[in-house]
């Protein structure tokens, strides 16, 4: 068994240990069936705290845009083709950001590394796996230990806080989403906020909001600011995920110069295996592959998360 010094390139993995495949055993021969059914959420006090913060921002956003702005028009067809645009945008966002957040982004099976798995993988003479000493399973290529989710993430990209969550081999398309979305809608808050202060100015504070003009001001340029910043994080954001996406290397891999010992998926390869199947207005719907699911609480051994 290699020691946890060992250097991923050193490291030749088992056939069994692919991207594709699990641990199976008979301690947990359940668990992976199980996973399908339960929500993966993690126990993070900061995470959380980013995450309901998102919220609260797409909230107020929507309240500006809806009863600031739109509402308080004159315009009819105005305030219906904006309502519905930014609204779309908005759930299509916190949908995009559920997903990511309740979904297992690609987690290795605890505990798998066991004297009965070893001696199952029937290991010809001098072939070696890599076990991560944290959470004691059997590391897959490019799966990477994340200290807040306390597992080994496969094709892990990197742990963001505003989704409470890592983005990894299975949520990376509703990350891309998120802040494909985000970006969107802070466009046109933008540009709405824009349109509403020319109104303003050249009409009557007064009739321009059905808020007192001190109030309006404040919220509208609050509203900007948070627009600003929010398109300027997203819009990086979803940049340097679509260029891992298309070079097939993850933020984590990028920063340490790793070697690719795996066959690159470049440009379309890379989108279609994220995104699934060829182009299609599909990519752009994040509740692709939803389906309800039954609350359960579980109680889990040595991890942060719990599943319903």
């Amino acid at each position: 068994m290699p020691s946890s010094g060992h250097r991923l390139r050193d490291v030749e993995h088992h056939p069994l240990l692919t991207e594709n495949d699990n641990y199976d055993s008979s301690s947990s021969s359940s668990s992976e069936a199980d996973v399908a059914d339960r929500v993966w959420f993690i126990h993070d006090g900061c995470g959380m705290i980013c995450a309901v913060m998102t919220w609260l921002l797409v909230v107020y956003a929507d309240f500006v845009v809806t009863f600031v702005m739109l509402l308080p028009s004159k315009d009819f067809w105005y305030s219906v083709v904006n309502g519905v645009i930014f609204n779309c945008l908005a759930v299509l966002a916190l949908s995009s950001h559920l997903r990511t957040m309740l979904t297992d982004p690609g987690a290795v099976p605890k505990g798998n590394a066991t004297k009965e798995y070893m001696e199952s993988l029937q290991l010809k003479p001098g072939e070696v796996i890599y076990k991560c000493p944290k959470c004691c399973c059997i590391k897959p290529e490019r799966a990477h230990h994340c200290s807040i989710c306390k597992r080994c993430i496969r094709k892990m990209d990197h742990h963001c806080p505003w989704v409470n969550n890592c983005v990894g081999e299975k949520n990376q398309r509703f990350f891309v989403l998120f802040t494909m979305y985000i970006a969107l809608s802070s466009v046109h808050a933008l540009i709405l906020c824009g349109l509403q202060f020319i109104s303003c100015v050249r009409g009557q504070w007064t009739e321009c909001s059905d808020f007192s003009p001190p109030i309006t001001v404040i919220l509208l340029i609050f509203l900007c600011l948070e627009g600003l910043l929010f398109f300027t994080f997203t819009a990086v954001m979803f940049g340097t995920q679509i260029h891992s996406i298309c070079n097939d290397e993850t933020e984590i891999e990028r920063l340490k110069s790793e070697k690719p010992t795996w066959e690159r998926r470049l440009r379309w390869e890379g989108m279609k295996s994220v995104f699934g199947g060829p182009p299609s207005l599909l990519w752009m719907n994040p509740f692709v592959g939803f389906r309800f699911r039954q609350l359960q609480m579980r109680p889990r051994k040595g991890g942060p998360e719990f599943s319903v």
